[in-house]
Order: structure tokens, then sequence, then C-alpha cells
């Protein structure tokens, strides 16, 4: 095939972009602008040498001398439906075309309600009325969650849906954020000391005065995948393990992450992908979370570190029930990515196509021009410190262009990957400044 004039499209294509739109059933005035985002190609660097041409005085990165190659895909400009674009003017018209677009990425499947919804006796312990709840997806074993609130409180309380994290544990879920009883594992203990100060942060956000919800996500906790469901070359002939002794766990914390990129694989052939599972999830969830007498449903937040930041970033960004978020150490660039990074990051973050209609943090620049908080640590491993701080200055910039500076906020900590006591300060005061109004 001949390669098409500049900025001239193959007719197949602009065919085939016709027939996406007119079945997805976008508006002809929002398809004009899409078109025309998507005739104008990815906005790359014009400067032949950061191809390198095969040359050996590449920079260090994931992708050795195909790097700089890859990275000028995209290039620094904005992407093509970046409100940052000068064309997009309108707020509620950019924001409708470009979430269209993530939920195109994302190939959530198609999730039913939660059935089946059970609650423990609650119970009454340090301070806290604390439920023990479980409920059913279409799919997999019973979700396990826990629900906090202040001992003795009335009427509707302001809400957070909190995000566990990653961390390399998929044995545990809620528990990594949550103390309910005496007893803890000993690996809770020591991950809530490593990053989190040594505080369940779901507990000391509910004696403040809200509804506090945190649930078990897909592969996580309640919602692992069993080593013995798994074909042996799925487990590499590891024998399954079936107890919650240190050693047993991390036999299957390894496996797990072994596994990753099966999961990852296998989702993409099954025509969805990790973040729209997770989505889905956490916004049953969130339905749930909105369903109960005792929350007000018009003021409801999430936050979370690592894993859950990541899932603030997309589930802020995708549903506006979110009223208020905070992003804990997962705050970067699509390049940050792609260069330099991707060894230290699950398979959950990518989304195929995204990035040359929106850079990561304009996920999240999505629910301009809600509340939003994002918080990075300065000697934080999984990113470089430049593409965090050009994350801050996208996001600034978005919620400059919608006059909502008020309503961003973006605090570099000393120190590594976290979400220690004075960031959970700082995240409280922000949620009471926004949902206790």
């Amino acid at each position: 095939m001949s390669n098409p004039e500049p900025n001239q499209e193959p007719v197949e294509r602009r065919q085939f972009l016709t027939q996406a739109a007119v079945a997805s059933g976008v508006l002809m005035a929002d398809w004009a602008v899409m078109q025309q985002a998507l005739s104008s190609g990815p906005t790359s660097p014009t400067d032949a040498s950061l191809y390198n041409h095969g040359e050996s005085n590449v920079q260090p990165n994931m992708m050795g001398v195909y790097g700089p190659w890859a990275a000028s895909i995209a290039g620094d400009k904005p992407a093509r439906l970046s409100y940052r674009q000068p064309q997009y003017q309108d707020l509620d018209s950019w924001r409708k075309l470009a979430k269209k677009r993530l939920i195109d990425c994302l190939a959530q499947p198609n999730t039913l309600p939660i059935t089946e919804v059970k609650t423990e006796p609650a119970q009454i312990e340090d301070g806290l009325h604390t439920e023990r709840i479980s409920w059913q997806l279409p799919y997999g074993p019973r979700t396990s969650a826990v629900l906090l609130k202040p001992a003795g409180a009335t009427g509707r309380l302001p809400a957070v849906l909190g995000l566990h994290d990653h961390g390399g544990n998929k044995y545990f879920g809620h528990e990594k954020i949550t103390k309910l009883g005496s007893s803890q594992h000993p690996m809770m203990k020591y991950h809530r000391e490593h990053y989190y100060g040594g505080e369940p942060w779901a507990n000391a956000l509910a004696r403040r005065g809200y509804a506090v919800l945190v649930h078990d996500t897909f592969t996580f906790g309640s919602r692992r995948v069993l080593m013995k469901d798994v074909s042996e070359q799925a487990r590499s002939k590891v024998t399954p393990v079936d107890d919650d002794t240190e050693e047993s766990i991390k036999t299957y914390n390894k496996f797990a992450s072994d596994h990753e990129h099966l999961m990852a694989k296998s989702l993409f052939c099954a025509g969805t992908t990790w973040p729209g599972v997770f989505i889905s999830e956490d916004q049953r969830a969130l339905d749930y979370l909105c369903s109960r007498d005792d929350v007000d449903a018009s003021r409801i937040g999430c936050a979370g570190l690592s894993g859950g930041g990541l899932r603030t970033v997309y589930l802020g960004g995708l549903d506006e029930r979110i009223r208020c978020a905070c992003a804990v150490g997962m705050m970067s660039t699509w390049r940050d990515y792609l260069l330099y990074k991707c060894h230290t990051h699950t398979w959950m973050i990518y989304i195929p196509n995204l990035p040359l209609d929106l850079d990561y943090p304009e996920v999240l620049g999505l629910r301009v021009p809600l509340p939003t908080m994002v918080m990075n640590n300065n000697e934080d491993s999984l990113f470089t410190l430049p593409e965090m701080q050009r994350a801050d200055r996208i996001l600034a910039e978005v919620y400059a262009k919608a006059n909502a500076t008020d309503r961003y906020r973006c605090q570099f900590y000393s120190g590594p990957h976290k979400f220690d006591l004075q960031m959970q300060a700082d995240a409280f005061q922000w949620f009471d400044q926004w949902l206790k109004a």
C-alpha cells in the first residue's frame, strides 16, 4: 500500500472510522470533532534525531534503540483529545467526547448489579461501628468488604470508597488498610508499618466522621485466583497451597506475580482490559455504598495508594459520583511507563490505544472541575521525578483552563513510595474541605 499524503487518511481508515462512529451512536457534532482530532495524527516531535536510526548513543530505557522512536509516536504535545488542545473550549462537550473514548478503550465487561448481599452482625470496637459485608458478582467468588463508621453516628454521613493497594501481595485485600478486632496477620502489620506509618487509614478516616467502605477487588483477597484452579503451566508446576502461613502466602504471591501477564493476555483475548474489570468492580462497590441509608450519596470520595491510586485515577475520572478524589503514589505519564518504569508496574495499568488520545494524568483530569488531590513522593522508585512533575503540570493546566485551580492540589513529599501519617492528615483535610461542607 502506498503512503498517503500528509494529513490525508487512507480510504479504508476513513470508512472504518465513519462506520465505527455510526455503530457507536456518536452524535454527528461530536463525530466531526473526533474526526478532526484523529485526522491530525499523533502529535510527534519533528526532530529526526529522536529516532536514532539504530545508533548506539541512546540513553538507557526499557526499549533500547527503539525507545526514542516509540516515545515520539505520542510526542510531547497535548494528546488528540486533551482538554489542553485549543479547539476544546466547552468543558461538557469535551468531557463527553473524551470520556466516550476512554470507555471504548477500557472495553469494560458487561457487569450486572451485585446480588446476594450479606451483612454480618455489626460490632463496636475502638470507637467504630464495623460491618463485614459480602456480595456476589456474576463471575468469580464472593467479594468481601468492610464498612466502618463512627460508633453512635446517626443520619447520612459523607463517605469514602477506600481502594486498597497492590503491594505485591494479592493474598490480602481490604486488610491492608483496615483493622477489625485485636488480632492481625503479622504480614499485614508489617505492610501497614512499611506503607502507612502503621495506621489502618480507613479506620482513622472513619473516626473523623465518615462511612468508609473497603472491598476486595479482582484477583485480590477473597477475589484471588486459587492455584488449584489453574493449569500446571499457568503456575509453573508449583504445588498449590491453601493456608495463611507466611511461607505459603509468599509462595502464593510469587505465583500471583508470575501469573499477571497470563491474566492480562487472557483478558485481552476476551475483549476486555484489566483496568476495565477494575473499574466495573469498583463501580459495583460504589453502587452499594450509594444505596446505604446511612450514606449521603451526594458526598462520596475515593482514595488509595499505589494500586489504589491507580484505581482512583480511573474511577475518579470516569464516575462523577466520586465528588472528591485523592490519588496517592500513582501519578506520572505514559512516557514514564514506556521509557523508564514499566518494569516497576503491574499489568493492571495499561489501556491499549488510549495514550494517543489522553495522557495518563488526563484520565483523572476528566473529572475537572471536581476536587482532586494528587500526592507524590520525591524518592518514589516507581516513577521518575521529572515525569511526576510533568503530570502535575498537565493536571494544573487542565484545571486552570476550566477556571478551577482551587479544586486541584498536588503535593510532593520526601521519602519513598508511601502514604504516611502526614500524607493521611493532608488527605483527610482535603476530604473535610469538600465533603463535609
